[in-house]
């Protein structure tokens, strides 16, 4: 096998400049949607806004209407993929992506709050077949939920009728919460809704659980290890250059892992060398634009996956700011970007977009964020003028900063 071929070292504002350009995220393009989570591998699906506001930061004139559009109709879906979190991406790429996690996924299958349910794994998997049939189409989750009780409560093991106790009824509770919760985690299940409301997935009672076409094979070891590289391909075609450390914290898959997939993957690799000597492994026509590019501001999204993607996340997010912008049970609030870097947070107020600057930023730099903010608020008013409000009362917890309040036009 041929050794991977090293090219020069990046310093930290080329490494910057990377990610930005393959993140869309240096100019908006004219793509459409769903070609660009194509190219993005994906985008963070937690928050029903999020995907559609990542599309917004990166597309000439998105309409979210179109976005609405592939969603009902299956092109792009959303399902709990990388670092066991939902993603939306599209419905061709669903298959290779499931399949490079199952390891990671089925490993939540050790988790406290699946074993206190007394159902056992192997009880699980001989019911998914059963269980991927019944979601054949969309059940809520009291459907299926009504469907686990059915399996769950009843059998020989069950206890005569009329003698059932508080505790026996608590147990069988129990079983169907945890069956629930790993049947949503390790099934190859899509989430769907038919709520008409603004955001495909805004309404929680809503959401619906449909079985995918995908049918990963999580004991296939080779399988697996044929998708995560491709997977990691994608990766750094969208991330890139990145290290071992950086690609497992993308995906939660097991350092050893993922060097010795891509070092199976020699040949479609190079290496570089990063701003402090590490190794950091590319696609060989990544792009590397020059570290002095202009970087435009930004309005990022909750859970934007460019703050997400690297385990040394000071390529975009000062070190001293992100346990501001990263909370401590893991809500990662909408970052304003300026020069490339996280500046700062946002929220939108009803008179505008107020932002919190953590350091002092130029005239030049607030009328960008002034034009960014007026796009913005167009882009919600029909929508949801108030995005995020749920997260405001992280706000009084924010440390003193530079805030203003951009008016919408």
């Amino acid at each position: 096998m041929a050794r991977t071929k090293e090219r020069g070292a990046l310093t930290a504002a080329e490494l910057n400049r990377a990610t930005l350009a393959r993140q869309l995220l240096l100019q908006r393009v004219a793509l459409k949607p769903e070609e660009a989570v194509v190219r993005l591998a994906g985008l963070q699906g937690q928050a029903p806004a999020s995907p559609y506001l990542a599309l917004w930061n990166r597309i000439v004139d998105l309409q979210p209407e179109a976005v609405d559009g592939l969603f009902a109709r299956g092109t792009l879906v959303r399902a709990t993929l990388m670092r066991m979190t939902l993603h939306v991406v599209h419905r061709a790429d669903h298959p290779v992506f499931l399949q490079a996690m199952q390891g990671t996924l089925r490993a939540r299958l050790g988790h406290e709050r699946f074993r206190s349910s007394g159902v056992t794994s192997g009880q699980l998997d001989a019911l998914l077949p059963q269980l991927l049939d019944h979601l054949a189409e969309p059940r809520t989750v009291a459907e299926l939920q009504t469907w686990l009780s059915a399996h769950f409560t009843e059998g020989p093991a069950d206890p005569p009728a009329g003698t059932a106790g508080p505790a026996d009824s608590e147990r069988a509770s129990e079983a169907v919460r945890g069956a629930l919760w790993a049947a949503r985690l390790v099934a190859p299940l899509l989430r769907t809704t038919d709520s008409a409301e603004p955001w495909y997935f805004r309404t929680a009672g809503s959401v619906s659980y449909v079985a995918s076409t995908a049918r990963p094979d999580p004991d296939d070891e080779a399988a697996g290890d044929e998708a995560l590289g491709a997977l990691l391909l994608r990766y750094l075609g969208a991330y890139g250059p990145a290290s071992v450390a950086d690609a497992a914290q993308f995906l939660t898959v097991p350092r050893r892992r993922v060097r010795r997939v891509l070092t199976g993957l020699e040949d479609a690799l190079v290496t570089r060398r990063g701003p402090g000597g590490e190794e950091l492994f590319d696609v060989p026509d990544g792009e590397l634009p020059d570290g002095e590019l202009p970087a435009p501001p930004r309005l990022l999204g909750m859970w934007d996956n460019v703050l997400l993607a690297h385990a040394d996340r000071s390529r975009l997010v000062p070190p001293e700011y992100r346990r501001v912008i990263t909370r401590v049970n893991g809500d990662q609030l909408p970052t304003v970007l300026v020069d490339g870097r996280a500046a700062g947070v946002w929220r939108p107020t009803g008179h505008g977009v107020e932002v919190t600057a953590f350091h002092p930023l130029s005239e030049a730099d607030w009328e960008g964020l002034a034009a960014e903010a007026c796009r913005l608020d167009g882009f919600l008013a029909d929508r949801e003028p108030l995005v995020y409000r749920r997260w405001f009362h992280w706000w009084p917890k924010l440390p003193a900063g530079h805030v203003r309040t951009l008016p919408g036009d």
